[in-house]
Parts: structure tokens; C-alpha cells; sequence
């Protein structure tokens, strides 16, 4: 579906949306326990759906009602094919879990996810006593358990979340395990892991990201768990109100372990209006200056960081751009790609992404089927001098379905 954008000014108040990455985490962890747990606050974004679809088709009783999501917890298996949809973060989070199980399951996915290696999954869950095929090396992957334990090295310079599976997994082995990390990125979302799984009843041993000792024959204990707000979605709006506006943005917790909620450091090296107050953020548009960034443990922050940076003066550096390749797209290419088409200068060299701010020119872009693209060309598009036409604009309902009814409710101009 194409939209399109006028240039407009934003105003007002929103809500961020709920994180759709606590949302499949605590899905996860309450199908693990035997009981009825309530998830407050989910996300229903594509990925939200993807996870509790997979969740039921591991013998969860999945309730979604409207505010809150009730997960009755059981090991009988409804379904030997699972479909992840576009979600990275449920094939590697729930192929550990379905190695529980002592039966051949297949995990499948859609588009963009089809393209992404799987191999290092099934390398983890050999290790560990399980069996995992993959299709030469990606989707669709069948797994066996059971998931006995014991000792693995994995790899986490690509993506945190096949440790995030494994931490969620392995507690309910038989045998106590020991995961041994190289170069682990993205230390926050092991931290949020590890944070929900203890809420849950479940202890980790972090020894300096490095080695994580798991205890095995835990038991998940059910309860009431509250999704925070998402400061991966709420960064573009954040972001809009620095480029052309005067808005808050509620919901957001800045005690929260999300990497994303660095988007405030950038906002401020760029010179941006910001004021906090409790879960409230205050942000308003005032020249913006160019600014260094390391990005690289929070590579969604990219999309909104090179937004801001299209109306930073001067050439703004954003390091971390290697781990950008196997997203929804390969990121950087995309972004130099789609940018360069509203006349914004975008040089890669190694790891650092490169931008010379200045006014986008009205253009036709694409999303590349990337819900994060989408969004930064709506937001980018608040200051241009024409109208931006997006083809393939729906793809922002992976993780921020009302993304466009929230940027019209604040002022943006916004052809359906």
C-alpha cells in the first residue's frame, strides 16, 4: 500500500506504544508456567501476534482481550508447524523452547525472515542435546528434544536473541547448563531477558556477559506482568517533534533496561528542546547541530538516528552500522539508498554511517518491506520540500500498527 506525506508541523500528546519485544518475551515465559499468567499493557503489532500464535500451538490457552493478553501455561503440544512470521526474535526465541519438546517440530517464517541465517541455531541446540535441521541453512528449521543442558558456545555478535531462547529454555532442562558468549552485542535486551525471566521465578548467573550458568528443573511461576513502554517506536516520535514540532510522548520509563532509550543522549548531542518529567517526555524543534553516535548496541535506533541527523548542520557519524545487515533488510544499504533519493548524502565506511544533513526534496521511496524504513521516511518526510510517496507503508504494523493514526492525531499530513 502506498502513502504519502506532506511537509506539516506535529503537535500534542501520545502514548507510546507497548514494547513489542517484552510483549513476545512475557508470552514466552507464560506459556513456560503452570498457571494462568495476565500480560498487561501487549503489544497486538504483527510480531505480538506471531508470538502468542506460536505460544497456542505449544499448548498455551491464549485469551487476547482488549488491555491485557491471559495465558494458561501447558506442555501438550496442538501444533508440530509453527509459523514466526516476520519476527527474528520469536524463531530464535522459540526454537530453544520447542526443543523442550521430544518430538519433531517445524518452525517456518514469512518474507524478509526467510532471508535471515538460521545455522547458528541449530549449532546451539546440538550442543545441547537437542537435534535442529535447517533448509540450508535457513527457515524452515525442525527441531527434537528434549533440550537435555549441559555446555555450549555461541556466538553473539549478530543478534542477542538466540540467548535470550536459550536463557528462557534451558531452565526447564534436566541438566544445569553453562552458555559461553563471545562478543556478545547488545547487552541491554540479555538485561531485560534476564529481568523478566526473575519476575517469572526464573535465576541466571551473568558472569560479565561472558558465561551464563543456568540452574536446570526450575519451575516458571505465573503471574500479573505490565509491558513498558517502547522506546524503539517511540524514538521516531521523539525524533518528529525535534524536526518540526512541539510534543510529549507518555509511557516511557527511563529506569527501563531497553537500549533504545539512548535515543534521549543523541536527541541532546543534536541540541534538541527535551524535558522529562516521570514517564513523560518533552521535546520541541530548535536548530540542530551534527553529532557523533555509537549505535552499536541499539542498531534500531539507525532509522531515527539518520532522520535526526537529515536536519542536523553538518556531517553527524553513527558507528555501529555492521550490525545492520540482517535485519528486515540490509539497513545501511537501504538507508543510503532511500535517502539519497531526498538528496541526503549518506557515505558508509567500515563500522561508521555517515550523514551531511540538509532538506529532503519531495521523492518516491520504498520501504524494502522494513517497518523501521517506513517510519523514517514519515517522519523524515515532516520538514522535506514536497510531498514523499511510500510504497509498501503497511509494513510498520510489525511493531507499531497505529503508528500513522498517531502521527495524524499529532498534525502530519498523511494520504491514504
Amino acid at each position: 500500500m502506498e502513502r504519502s506525506f506532506d511537509p506539516s508541523e506535529v503537535q500534542g500528546i501520545v502514548r507510546a506504544p507497548a514494547s513489542k519485544s517484552m510483549t513476545q518475551r512475557a508470552i514466552a515465559a507464560a506459556l513456560l508456567a503452570n498457571g494462568e499468567s495476565i500480560i498487561i499493557n501487549p503489544s497486538y503489532c504483527d510480531d505480538g501476534l506471531a508470538a502468542l500464535s506460536v505460544a497456542a500451538g505449544l499448548g498455551a490457552r491464549v485469551e487476547p482481550q482488549p488491555g491485557e493478553i491471559r495465558i494458561t501455561g501447558s506442555s501438550e503440544l496442538k501444533e508440530t508447524k509453527l509459523n514466526c512470521g516476520e519476527s527474528g526474535l520469536a524463531i530464535r526465541m522459540f526454537s530453544p523452547v520447542a526443543a523442550l519438546y521430544p518430538i519433531d517440530i517445524t518452525l517456518s517464517g514469512a518474507a524478509t525472515l526467510r532471508k535471515r541465517p538460521m545455522s547458528m541455531i541449530a549449532d546451539a541446540l546440538s550442543q545441547l542435546g537437542a537435534s535442529c535441521k535447517t533448509t540450508e541453512g535457513y527457515l524452515p528449521l525442525t527441531v527434537k528434544g528434549p533440550l537435555k543442558g549441559g555446555e555450549c558456545e555461541i556466538d553473539g555478535s549478530i543478534s542477542s536473541q538466540l540467548l535470550t531462547g536459550l536463557l528462557m529454555a534451558l531452565p526447564l532442562a534436566k541438566k544445569d547448563s553453562k552458555i559461553n558468549v563471545k562478543n556478545l552485542k547488545s547487552r541491554p535486551y540479555i538485561d531485560m531477558t534476564i529481568g523478566l525471566l526473575k519476575h517469572f521465578g526464573i535465576e541466571i548467573s551473568n558472569n560479565d556477559y561472558k558465561v551464563f550458568t543456568i540452574e536446570g528443573n526450575q519451575k516458571y511461576i505465573p503471574g500479573r506482568y505490565e509491558v513498558e513502554g517502547d522506546w524503539s517506536g517511540a524514538a521516531f516520535l521523539l525524533v518528529a517533534g525535534a524536526i518540526k514540532g512541539d510534543l510529549s510522548v507518555t509511557g516511557l520509563s527511563c529506569k527501563s533496561k531497553q537500549s533504545d532509550k539512548v535515543i534521549l543522549d543523541a536527541l541532546n548531542k543534536a541540541g534538541a528542546r527535551i524535558n522529562i518529567k516521570n514517564d513523560q517526555v518533552d521535546v520541541s524543534s530548535s536548530d540542530l547541530k551534527a553529532f557523533d553516535f555509537d549505535a552499536t548496541d541499539c542498531p534500531d535506533l539507525f532509522p531515527p538516528l539518520v532522520t535526526l541527523a537529515t536536519y542536523c548542520k553538518g556531517t553527524s557519524h553513527i558507528s555501529g552500522a555492521s550490525r545492520l545487515i540482517h535485519k528486515e533488510s540490509n539497513r545501511a544499504d537501504t538507508l543510503k539508498k532511500e535517502f539519497e533519493k531526498l538528496n541526503i548524502k549518506i557515505d558508509i565506511s567500515d563500522d561508521v554511517m555517515s550523514v551531511t544533513g540538509g532538506t529532503p526534496i519531495g521523492a518516491k521511496v520504498e520501504s524494502h518491506e522494513d517497518h523501521r524504513i517506513a517510519m523514517a521516511m514519515a517522519t523524515v518526510a515532516l520538514g522535506a520540500s514536497g510531498r514523499i510517496y511510500l510504497r509498501d507503508s503497511q509494513c510498520v504494523a510489525k511493531s507499531y500498527p497505529d503508528f500513522y493514526k498517531d502521527m495524524k492525531r499529532l498534525g502530519a499530513v498523511i494520504y491514504e
